[in-house]
Protein backbone atom coordinates (compact mmCIF):
# COMPACT_ATOMS: atom_id res chain seq x y z
CA UNK A 1 0.00 0.00 0.00
CA UNK A 2 2.81 2.24 0.91
CA UNK A 3 4.20 2.02 -2.69
CA UNK A 4 1.24 2.67 -4.48
CA UNK A 5 0.46 5.02 -1.90
CA UNK A 6 3.70 6.95 -3.34
CA UNK A 7 3.21 6.80 -6.74
CA UNK A 8 0.13 8.76 -6.74
CA UNK A 9 1.40 11.07 -4.47
CA UNK A 10 4.14 11.64 -7.05
CA UNK A 11 1.30 11.57 -9.88
CA UNK A 12 -0.10 14.51 -8.53
CA UNK A 13 3.03 16.08 -7.79
CA UNK A 14 3.58 15.84 -11.53
CA UNK A 15 0.68 17.06 -12.80
CA UNK A 16 0.63 20.14 -9.97
CA UNK A 17 3.99 20.93 -12.12
CA UNK A 18 2.60 20.74 -15.58
CA UNK A 19 -0.36 22.82 -14.23
CA UNK A 20 2.07 25.04 -12.18
CA UNK A 21 3.64 26.53 -16.39
CA UNK A 22 0.09 27.37 -17.43
CA UNK A 23 -0.72 30.81 -16.75
CA UNK A 24 -4.31 30.57 -15.85
CA UNK A 25 -3.23 28.46 -12.76
CA UNK A 26 -0.45 30.25 -11.99
CA UNK A 27 -2.25 32.26 -9.35
CA UNK A 28 -1.83 30.13 -6.24
CA UNK A 29 1.75 29.88 -6.33
CA UNK A 30 2.81 33.26 -5.89
CA UNK A 31 3.69 32.81 -2.30
CA UNK A 32 5.27 29.92 -0.12
CA UNK A 33 4.42 28.67 3.64
CA UNK A 34 8.10 29.41 4.53
CA UNK A 35 7.49 33.18 5.56
CA UNK A 36 9.95 35.63 3.56
CA UNK A 37 11.15 39.05 4.89
CA UNK A 38 10.78 41.78 1.59
CA UNK A 39 14.36 42.54 2.39
CA UNK A 40 15.33 39.01 2.30
CA UNK A 41 17.67 38.13 -0.75
CA UNK A 42 15.96 34.59 -0.74
CA UNK A 43 12.96 35.47 -1.87
CA UNK A 44 10.31 32.48 -3.01
CA UNK A 45 10.83 34.29 -6.97
CA UNK A 46 14.57 33.37 -5.95
CA UNK A 47 15.13 30.05 -5.06
CA UNK A 48 18.82 29.60 -5.33
CA UNK A 49 21.41 26.24 -5.06
CA UNK A 50 24.28 26.04 -2.71
CA UNK A 51 26.08 23.39 -1.12
CA UNK A 52 26.40 23.42 2.54
CA UNK A 53 27.28 21.02 5.89
CA UNK A 54 25.96 21.45 9.35
CA UNK A 55 27.73 20.59 12.98
CA UNK A 56 25.38 17.54 13.54
CA UNK A 57 25.86 16.55 9.94
CA UNK A 58 29.32 17.24 8.12
CA UNK A 59 28.49 15.76 4.37
CA UNK A 60 28.23 18.09 1.91
CA UNK A 61 24.60 18.34 0.74
CA UNK A 62 22.92 20.74 -1.99
CA UNK A 63 20.25 22.84 -0.85
CA UNK A 64 18.17 25.93 -1.87
CA UNK A 65 18.00 29.32 -0.16
CA UNK A 66 14.01 30.52 1.12
CA UNK A 67 14.14 33.23 3.43
CA UNK A 68 16.16 32.30 6.36
CA UNK A 69 16.05 28.66 5.67
CA UNK A 70 17.65 26.13 3.54
CA UNK A 71 15.67 23.15 2.00
CA UNK A 72 17.85 19.91 2.03
CA UNK A 73 17.13 18.56 -1.67
CA UNK A 74 19.12 15.10 -0.38
CA UNK A 75 15.77 14.63 1.64
CA UNK A 76 13.77 15.60 -0.95
CA UNK A 77 15.46 13.88 -3.79
CA UNK A 78 12.81 10.85 -4.10
CA UNK A 79 10.01 13.76 -4.47
CA UNK A 80 11.19 14.73 -8.06
CA UNK A 81 9.81 12.75 -10.18
CA UNK A 82 9.55 14.80 -13.72
CA UNK A 83 10.63 12.70 -17.21
CA UNK A 84 14.32 13.82 -16.29
CA UNK A 85 14.81 13.99 -12.92
CA UNK A 86 12.72 11.20 -11.97
CA UNK A 87 15.69 8.97 -13.63
CA UNK A 88 18.34 11.17 -11.88
CA UNK A 89 17.16 11.88 -8.33
CA UNK A 90 20.78 10.71 -7.52
CA UNK A 91 22.38 13.81 -8.70
CA UNK A 92 20.78 15.80 -5.65
CA UNK A 93 22.90 13.26 -3.38
CA UNK A 94 25.93 14.20 -4.35
CA UNK A 95 28.50 16.97 -2.49
CA UNK A 96 28.68 19.16 -5.72
CA UNK A 97 26.14 20.83 -8.18
CA UNK A 98 28.00 19.43 -10.96
CA UNK A 99 26.06 16.47 -12.11
CA UNK A 100 22.71 18.27 -11.66
CA UNK A 101 24.69 21.40 -13.37
CA UNK A 102 25.57 18.71 -16.14
CA UNK A 103 21.50 17.65 -17.10
CA UNK A 104 21.56 20.67 -18.72
CA UNK A 105 18.41 23.38 -19.52
CA UNK A 106 15.71 20.99 -19.14
CA UNK A 107 16.40 19.64 -16.14
CA UNK A 108 17.33 22.77 -14.62
CA UNK A 109 13.39 24.09 -15.87
CA UNK A 110 12.00 21.06 -14.39
CA UNK A 111 13.95 21.25 -10.84
CA UNK A 112 13.03 24.87 -10.43
CA UNK A 113 9.52 23.99 -11.23
CA UNK A 114 9.23 20.91 -8.53
CA UNK A 115 11.24 23.35 -5.65
CA UNK A 116 8.17 26.07 -6.81
CA UNK A 117 5.05 23.97 -6.28
CA UNK A 118 6.49 21.93 -3.03
CA UNK A 119 7.62 25.34 -1.24
CA UNK A 120 4.16 26.99 -2.37
CA UNK A 121 1.58 27.97 0.37
CA UNK A 122 -1.04 25.46 -0.72
CA UNK A 123 1.08 22.33 -1.78
CA UNK A 124 0.75 20.19 1.58
CA UNK A 125 3.29 17.60 0.48
CA UNK A 126 5.98 19.44 2.63
CA UNK A 127 3.75 22.31 4.65
CA UNK A 128 1.60 19.51 6.59
CA UNK A 129 4.69 16.53 6.74
CA UNK A 130 6.26 17.32 10.54
CA UNK A 131 8.58 14.82 10.06
CA UNK A 132 9.75 15.60 6.10
CA UNK A 133 9.55 18.77 6.88
CA UNK A 134 11.67 18.82 9.99
CA UNK A 135 14.32 16.79 8.46
CA UNK A 136 14.13 19.11 5.10
CA UNK A 137 14.97 22.21 6.27
CA UNK A 138 18.08 23.47 7.83
CA UNK A 139 18.47 26.85 9.65
CA UNK A 140 20.49 29.19 7.19
CA UNK A 141 22.11 30.18 10.85
CA UNK A 142 22.96 26.77 11.75
CA UNK A 143 24.58 26.02 8.28
CA UNK A 144 28.69 26.55 6.70
CA UNK A 145 28.64 26.96 2.97
CA UNK A 146 31.18 25.72 0.50
CA UNK A 147 32.10 26.22 -2.45
CA UNK A 148 28.96 25.15 -5.42
CA UNK A 149 30.77 23.18 -7.36
CA UNK A 150 33.83 22.19 -8.07
CA UNK A 151 35.73 24.27 -10.77
CA UNK A 152 37.44 22.93 -13.32
CA UNK A 153 38.62 26.05 -15.02
CA UNK A 154 38.15 29.83 -14.15
CA UNK A 155 37.86 32.83 -17.18
CA UNK A 156 37.95 36.31 -16.50
CA UNK A 157 36.77 38.73 -19.13
CA UNK A 158 37.59 42.24 -18.96
CA UNK A 159 33.80 43.38 -20.18
CA UNK A 160 33.26 47.02 -18.31
CA UNK A 161 33.38 49.40 -21.16
CA UNK A 162 33.65 52.28 -18.26
CA UNK A 163 36.56 50.41 -16.14
CA UNK A 164 38.41 49.34 -19.04
CA UNK A 165 38.47 53.06 -20.41
CA UNK A 166 39.17 54.07 -16.74
CA UNK A 167 42.80 51.67 -16.47
CA UNK A 168 43.26 52.65 -20.23
CA UNK A 169 43.42 56.82 -19.57
CA UNK A 170 45.54 56.31 -16.23
CA UNK A 171 48.22 53.89 -17.72
CA UNK A 172 48.27 55.00 -21.78
CA UNK A 173 46.35 57.96 -21.47
CA UNK A 174 42.92 59.51 -23.03
CA UNK A 175 43.79 58.91 -26.41
CA UNK A 176 44.56 54.98 -26.43
CA UNK A 177 42.76 54.35 -23.58
CA UNK A 178 40.93 51.33 -25.17
CA UNK A 179 43.01 48.85 -27.17
CA UNK A 180 42.58 48.67 -31.18
CA UNK A 181 40.78 44.76 -30.09
CA UNK A 182 38.24 45.63 -27.10
CA UNK A 183 35.61 46.84 -29.07
CA UNK A 184 35.59 43.56 -31.22
CA UNK A 185 35.78 40.64 -28.92
CA UNK A 186 35.44 39.76 -25.34
CA UNK A 187 38.85 40.17 -24.08
CA UNK A 188 39.82 37.32 -20.89
CA UNK A 189 42.15 35.62 -19.65
CA UNK A 190 42.23 32.00 -17.72
CA UNK A 191 42.79 32.50 -13.78
CA UNK A 192 43.45 29.85 -11.57
CA UNK A 193 40.43 27.91 -10.36
CA UNK A 194 42.58 26.39 -7.32
CA UNK A 195 42.65 29.63 -5.28
CA UNK A 196 38.73 30.60 -5.76
CA UNK A 197 37.62 30.33 -2.47
CA UNK A 198 34.08 30.77 -0.89
CA UNK A 199 32.74 33.77 0.99
CA UNK A 200 34.16 34.08 4.88
CA UNK A 201 37.38 32.47 3.72
CA UNK A 202 40.30 35.13 4.70
CA UNK A 203 42.75 36.70 2.06
CA UNK A 204 46.51 36.45 3.19
CA UNK A 205 48.56 39.96 1.47
CA UNK A 206 50.53 38.33 -1.18
CA UNK A 207 54.02 38.48 -1.75
CA UNK A 208 55.89 39.28 -4.78
CA UNK A 209 57.93 41.31 -7.11
CA UNK A 210 57.42 45.23 -7.73
CA UNK A 211 59.25 48.07 -9.24
CA UNK A 212 57.71 51.02 -8.10
CA UNK A 213 60.58 53.38 -8.75
CA UNK A 214 60.81 52.57 -12.77
CA UNK A 215 64.34 54.51 -12.40
CA UNK A 216 66.15 51.61 -10.05
CA UNK A 217 65.64 47.52 -10.33
CA UNK A 218 62.47 45.40 -9.13
CA UNK A 219 61.76 44.69 -5.11
CA UNK A 220 60.35 42.12 -3.77
CA UNK A 221 57.55 42.55 -0.88
CA UNK A 222 54.18 42.20 0.52
CA UNK A 223 51.78 44.35 -1.74
CA UNK A 224 51.15 48.01 -0.89
CA UNK A 225 48.51 48.22 -3.53
CA UNK A 226 46.08 45.25 -2.72
CA UNK A 227 42.66 46.07 -4.06
CA UNK A 228 38.98 44.89 -4.58
CA UNK A 229 37.67 44.09 -7.66
CA UNK A 230 33.84 44.10 -8.16
CA UNK A 231 32.70 41.33 -10.16
CA UNK A 232 30.01 39.19 -11.06
CA UNK A 233 30.50 35.18 -12.30
CA UNK A 234 28.51 32.31 -14.34
CA UNK A 235 28.64 28.95 -13.85
CA UNK A 236 28.44 27.02 -16.95
CA UNK A 237 26.06 24.07 -17.03
CA UNK A 238 26.31 21.63 -19.85
CA UNK A 239 29.31 21.67 -21.47
CA UNK A 240 30.66 21.00 -25.26
CA UNK A 241 32.71 18.32 -27.00
CA UNK A 242 36.36 19.67 -27.78
CA UNK A 243 36.50 21.29 -31.53
CA UNK A 244 32.30 22.05 -31.72
CA UNK A 245 31.69 25.86 -30.51
CA UNK A 246 28.39 27.05 -28.74
CA UNK A 247 26.69 28.94 -30.95
CA UNK A 248 25.50 32.35 -29.33
CA UNK A 249 21.84 31.39 -30.12
CA UNK A 250 21.79 28.12 -27.98
CA UNK A 251 24.16 29.81 -25.27
CA UNK A 252 21.51 30.80 -22.73
CA UNK A 253 21.07 27.02 -22.84
CA UNK A 254 25.30 26.31 -21.23
CA UNK A 255 24.64 29.27 -18.42
CA UNK A 256 22.95 27.85 -15.35
CA UNK A 257 22.97 30.71 -12.87
CA UNK A 258 25.34 33.16 -11.36
CA UNK A 259 27.43 34.58 -8.13
CA UNK A 260 28.89 37.36 -6.55
CA UNK A 261 32.79 37.66 -6.99
CA UNK A 262 35.52 39.77 -5.09
CA UNK A 263 38.52 39.25 -7.88
CA UNK A 264 41.09 40.33 -5.43
CA UNK A 265 44.17 42.29 -7.13
CA UNK A 266 47.93 43.11 -6.33
CA UNK A 267 48.13 46.11 -8.73
CA UNK A 268 51.58 46.55 -7.97
CA UNK A 269 52.87 43.00 -8.54
CA UNK A 270 50.33 42.79 -11.61
CA UNK A 271 51.63 45.98 -13.31
CA UNK A 272 55.48 44.98 -12.95
CA UNK A 273 54.55 41.35 -14.45
CA UNK A 274 51.56 41.69 -16.81
CA UNK A 275 53.35 42.56 -20.23
CA UNK A 276 53.36 40.89 -22.46
CA UNK A 277 51.69 37.87 -21.28
CA UNK A 278 48.57 39.49 -19.13
CA UNK A 279 47.81 38.66 -14.85
CA UNK A 280 49.77 35.95 -13.01
CA UNK A 281 51.10 36.71 -9.32
CA UNK A 282 49.28 39.71 -8.92
CA UNK A 283 46.07 38.12 -9.60
CA UNK A 284 45.99 34.13 -8.65
CA UNK A 285 46.20 34.45 -4.96
CA UNK A 286 42.97 34.75 -4.55
CA UNK A 287 39.11 35.06 -5.81
CA UNK A 288 36.01 34.99 -3.54
CA UNK A 289 32.40 34.12 -4.64
CA UNK A 290 29.50 34.32 -3.37
CA UNK A 291 27.89 30.49 -2.46
CA UNK A 292 24.67 30.64 -3.43
CA UNK A 293 24.02 30.27 -7.51
CA UNK A 294 20.81 32.36 -8.63
CA UNK A 295 19.42 30.20 -11.60
CA UNK A 296 19.14 32.71 -14.86
CA UNK A 297 15.06 31.80 -14.87
CA UNK A 298 15.06 34.08 -11.47
CA UNK A 299 16.41 36.87 -13.14
CA UNK A 300 14.84 37.09 -16.47
CA UNK A 301 12.11 39.53 -15.25
CA UNK A 302 15.05 41.66 -14.66
CA UNK A 303 16.43 41.51 -18.39
CA UNK A 304 17.06 44.69 -19.50
CA UNK A 305 18.60 46.45 -23.25
CA UNK A 306 22.11 44.92 -24.35
CA UNK A 307 24.26 47.97 -24.65
CA UNK A 308 24.75 49.19 -28.11
CA UNK A 309 27.96 48.33 -29.83
CA UNK A 310 29.23 50.42 -32.07
CA UNK A 311 30.91 48.90 -34.38
CA UNK A 312 28.78 46.03 -34.75
CA UNK A 313 30.63 43.02 -33.64
CA UNK A 314 31.42 39.86 -36.19
CA UNK A 315 28.42 37.69 -36.62
CA UNK A 316 29.38 34.30 -34.29
CA UNK A 317 28.94 37.22 -31.24
CA UNK A 318 25.48 39.17 -32.31
CA UNK A 319 22.46 38.32 -30.54
CA UNK A 320 19.18 40.43 -30.57
CA UNK A 321 17.23 39.38 -27.58
CA UNK A 322 18.35 41.04 -24.30
CA UNK A 323 20.73 39.02 -21.37
CA UNK A 324 21.72 41.89 -19.55
CA UNK A 325 20.29 42.53 -16.26
CA UNK A 326 19.37 45.10 -13.89
CA UNK A 327 21.25 43.99 -10.19
CA UNK A 328 21.65 46.51 -8.05
CA UNK A 329 25.52 45.83 -6.63
CA UNK A 330 27.32 47.38 -3.44
CA UNK A 331 30.91 47.37 -1.90
CA UNK A 332 31.63 47.82 1.71
CA UNK A 333 34.88 48.14 3.89
CA UNK A 334 34.81 47.78 7.44
CA UNK A 335 38.67 48.55 8.60
CA UNK A 336 39.72 47.17 12.25
CA UNK A 337 38.27 49.57 14.63
CA UNK A 338 35.46 50.77 12.16
CA UNK A 339 32.00 50.85 14.11
CA UNK A 340 30.65 50.45 11.17
CA UNK A 341 30.89 49.51 7.20
CA UNK A 342 31.58 52.14 4.93
CA UNK A 343 30.04 52.02 1.21
CA UNK A 344 32.45 52.78 -1.31
CA UNK A 345 30.66 52.05 -4.35
CA UNK A 346 27.38 51.51 -5.89
CA UNK A 347 26.96 49.81 -9.29
CA UNK A 348 24.72 47.68 -11.33
CA UNK A 349 25.80 44.64 -13.64
CA UNK A 350 23.51 46.36 -16.25
CA UNK A 351 26.53 48.08 -17.43
CA UNK A 352 28.36 45.60 -18.72
CA UNK A 353 29.28 46.04 -22.90
CA UNK A 354 30.23 42.28 -23.85
CA UNK A 355 27.14 39.76 -22.60
CA UNK A 356 27.29 36.25 -21.11
CA UNK A 357 26.16 34.63 -23.93
CA UNK A 358 29.11 36.87 -25.95
CA UNK A 359 31.39 35.63 -23.71
CA UNK A 360 30.31 32.06 -23.57
CA UNK A 361 30.16 31.91 -27.24
CA UNK A 362 33.67 33.69 -27.93
CA UNK A 363 35.28 31.43 -25.42
CA UNK A 364 34.18 28.84 -27.46
CA UNK A 365 34.21 29.54 -31.23
CA UNK A 366 37.94 28.08 -31.45
CA UNK A 367 36.47 24.92 -30.41
CA UNK A 368 37.16 24.73 -26.61
CA UNK A 369 35.49 22.46 -24.71
CA UNK A 370 33.89 23.71 -21.33
CA UNK A 371 32.55 21.63 -18.46
CA UNK A 372 29.63 21.71 -16.01
CA UNK A 373 31.07 23.68 -13.44
CA UNK A 374 33.50 25.66 -15.11
CA UNK A 375 33.57 29.60 -13.78
CA UNK A 376 33.28 32.57 -16.35
CA UNK A 377 33.43 36.31 -14.98
CA UNK A 378 32.44 39.34 -16.16
CA UNK A 379 35.63 41.72 -15.50
CA UNK A 380 35.32 44.69 -12.95
CA UNK A 381 32.32 46.02 -13.21
CA UNK A 382 32.31 49.96 -13.15
CA UNK A 383 29.74 52.50 -14.25
CA UNK A 384 30.00 55.70 -15.71
CA UNK A 385 29.70 58.07 -12.59
CA UNK A 386 32.29 57.69 -10.05
CA UNK A 387 30.02 56.00 -7.30
CA UNK A 388 29.99 53.18 -9.49
CA UNK A 389 33.64 52.50 -10.01
CA UNK A 390 34.14 48.90 -9.30
CA UNK A 391 38.03 48.72 -7.98
CA UNK A 392 39.97 51.17 -5.46
CA UNK A 393 42.35 51.79 -8.46
CA UNK A 394 39.36 53.65 -9.81
CA UNK A 395 37.92 55.10 -6.78
CA UNK A 396 41.58 56.73 -5.94
CA UNK A 397 42.37 57.46 -9.46
CA UNK A 398 45.52 55.21 -9.06
CA UNK A 399 46.09 56.34 -5.37
CA UNK A 400 45.89 60.34 -6.27
CA UNK A 401 43.27 60.51 -3.89
CA UNK A 402 41.78 59.00 -1.22
CA UNK A 403 38.50 57.24 -0.42
CA UNK A 404 36.97 58.64 2.75
CA UNK A 405 35.35 55.77 5.24
CA UNK A 406 34.13 58.42 7.17
CA UNK A 407 34.85 58.69 11.51
CA UNK A 408 38.60 59.94 10.51
CA UNK A 409 39.43 56.62 8.06
CA UNK A 410 40.27 56.73 4.54
CA UNK A 411 42.15 54.41 2.24
CA UNK A 412 43.83 54.36 -1.28
CA UNK A 413 44.23 50.60 -1.10
CA UNK A 414 43.27 48.00 1.38
CA UNK A 415 45.13 47.72 4.94
CA UNK A 416 45.49 44.82 7.08
CA UNK A 417 42.68 43.42 8.89
CA UNK A 418 40.21 45.67 6.13
CA UNK A 419 37.15 43.22 5.78
CA UNK A 420 35.35 43.84 2.00
CA UNK A 421 31.90 42.79 1.69
CA UNK A 422 29.87 42.79 -2.20
CA UNK A 423 26.10 42.59 -2.17
CA UNK A 424 23.49 42.48 -4.97
CA UNK A 425 20.39 42.21 -5.11
CA UNK A 426 17.31 42.74 -7.91
CA UNK A 427 14.32 44.82 -6.64
CA UNK A 428 10.56 43.14 -7.33
CA UNK A 429 7.33 44.41 -5.93
CA UNK A 430 8.01 43.50 -2.48
CA UNK A 431 10.56 40.89 -2.95
CA UNK A 432 14.16 40.68 -3.57
CA UNK A 433 16.28 38.63 -5.72
CA UNK A 434 19.46 38.06 -4.58
CA UNK A 435 23.10 36.78 -3.58
CA UNK A 436 23.63 37.23 -0.20
CA UNK A 437 27.14 38.11 0.60
CA UNK A 438 30.73 37.92 -0.85
CA UNK A 439 33.14 38.69 2.14
CA UNK A 440 36.65 38.22 3.14
CA UNK A 441 39.12 40.03 5.47
CA UNK A 442 42.82 40.85 4.84
CA UNK A 443 45.76 39.12 6.58
CA UNK A 444 48.92 40.21 7.20
CA UNK A 445 51.54 38.78 4.78
CA UNK A 446 53.41 36.04 5.84
CA UNK A 447 56.72 37.55 7.47
CA UNK A 448 59.74 35.69 5.86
Amino acid sequence: MAAVESIWKGLALLLLVTLRSIPEFNCNFDMSFIKVDESSDFSYHNLPYGVFSTRDNPRHRIGVAIGDQILDLSVIKHLFSGPVLGQRQDVFDQPTLNAFMGLGYDAWREARKYVQMLLAANESTLRDDANLRGRAFVDQSSAVMHLPAEIGDYTDFYSSKDHATNVGIMFRGKENALMPNWLRLPVGYHGRASSVIVSGTPIRRPQGQMRPDPTKPPVFGASKQLDVELEMAFFVGSGNKLGEPIPIEKAHEHIFGMVLMNDWSARDIQAWEYVPLGPFLGKNFGTTISPWVVPMEALTPFVEPNAVQDPEPLPYLQHQDPYTFNINLFVSITGEGMREAATICKSNFKYMYWTMKQQLAHHTVNGCNVRPGDLLASGTISGPDPESFGSMLELSWRGSKVIDLGGGESRTFLKDGDEVTITGYCEGRGYRVGFGQCQGKILPALQQ
